[in-house]
């Protein structure tokens, strides 16, 4: 399909209720019509991380009012729209069907086409909404549950070069707060606090670097953390604000130096693989706002000869108009879902990868 598209996009997989209306071709950049993200920071903060039900019941209470605003802000009705997409997963599993049921009625009620679009594939082809990154290119996708390389082939053909083994960046940014008490969202959180720290007074490990392969782990990196606080604490009887920024700062270093690295040798093995002569490396995920990371794949692109792509912040975090763009894509590309579509808490991008996060009866993670 060459002509333009205009999708609705649903997004419920967390802790962000949204929709949006996303408008363009196929082959990018898009046009965000409208979007809309009503946030659960406040629900809860109290918890120090997202909990699935209190998640769930604020996606089923908002979406209705989230989509209207959208098509509201748009200037649209239903009538004016081509496809319905939705994130069908990986996520909490409560917060993906109050989306797919969301979508559904919707479907039904318009008699519009529904796209099952998988979370993942949102932030991997958000480049292509934003700046109309051409296929193939290297996708970091750094976020609080995933962390992979990818080589992004087409808008549902990814292969992984590698990831994360244990803990997501993200995560680990979050139970970093958690333990030095700075509240939840806890990447912001500790970003803020890295940026009056001296990020060279611990000396954190950068996990696996010893390994010649792109897999990463950081739950070794949370525990380092977590005995320097112990520390701290046994000698002084507390954390004082400059201890924590210290911490926060040797934290957010490891991070970046392990990510640079491992980015390195992604950069390598695309070109081995693909041979494409006008590399491009992209980073997209919540993870991918820290500007310490943004800016250590900035210096490993310039140095590589790729070319480096990363969204504005707004579009990194989880919302509704990657979703709405993933579905426009792949709409014009053939995909369309009945129904009767599940809801899909684990959903990997590459499904021939071996799975790097253990599997259940509902598949792979990751």
């Amino acid at each position: 399909m060459k002509y333009n598209l205009t999708v609705l996009g649903i997004e419920s997989s967390c802790d962000e209720t949204a929709a949006a209306v996303v408008s363009g071709q196929a082959s990018g950049p898009g046009t965000v019509v409208s979007s809309i993200i009503w946030g659960q920071e406040q629900l809860h903060s109290g918890f120090g991380g997202v909990v699935p039900e209190i998640a769930a019941r604020a996606h089923a209470e908002r979406l209705d009012t989230c989509v209207g605003q959208a098509l509201d802000k748009a200037g649209m009705t239903l009538s004016c729209i081509d496809a319905i997409a939705v994130t069908a997963g990986p996520g909490l599993i409560g917060g993906v069907l109050s989306g797919i049921m969301c979508a559904k009625g919707l479907a039904f009620g318009s008699g519009k086409p529904i796209v099952a679009v998988n979370h993942l594939a949102g932030h991997a082809l958000t480049p292509r909404m934003t700046d109309g990154l051409k296929y193939p290119y290297l996708m970091l996708l750094v976020s609080g549950g995933h962390c992979q390389f990818l080589s992004v082939l087409g808008p549902d053909t990814f292969k992984r070069l590698g990831g994360t083994i244990d803990d997501a960046p993200g995560e680990a940014f979050d139970k970093t707060a958690k333990l030095l008490g700075l509240g939840y969202p806890g990447g912001p959180a500790v970003e803020a606090a890295a940026a009056g720290g001296d990020p060279v007074r611990f000396h954190f490990p950068r996990p696996l670097l010893d390994r010649p392969d792109t897999d990463m782990s950081f739950s070794g990196l949370k525990t380092a953390l977590r005995r320097a606080r112990d520390t701290l604490v046994s000698e002084k009887g507390g954390l004082a604000a400059s201890d924590q920024a210290d911490l926060c700062a040797s934290f957010q270093a490891a991070v970046a130096d392990t990510l640079a690295e491992k980015a390195w040798r992604a950069c390598a093995l695309f070109v081995q693989q693909t041979g494409f002569s006008s590399p491009a490396i992209a980073v997209a995920g919540g993870v991918a706002a820290n500007a310490r990371i943004r800016h250590a794949l900035q210096t490993v692109a310039d140095d590589a000869g790729f070319s480096y792509v990363a969204p504005p912040l707004k579009y990194c975090t989880d919302n509704a108009a990657i979703i709405a763009w993933a579905g426009l894509e792949q709409y014009a590309a053939g995909y369309q879902s009945d129904l009767g579509l599940p809801a899909r808490p684990r959903w990997p991008l590459d499904s021939t990868a071996r799975p790097m996060l253990g599997s259940g009866k509902r598949g792979a993670k990751a």
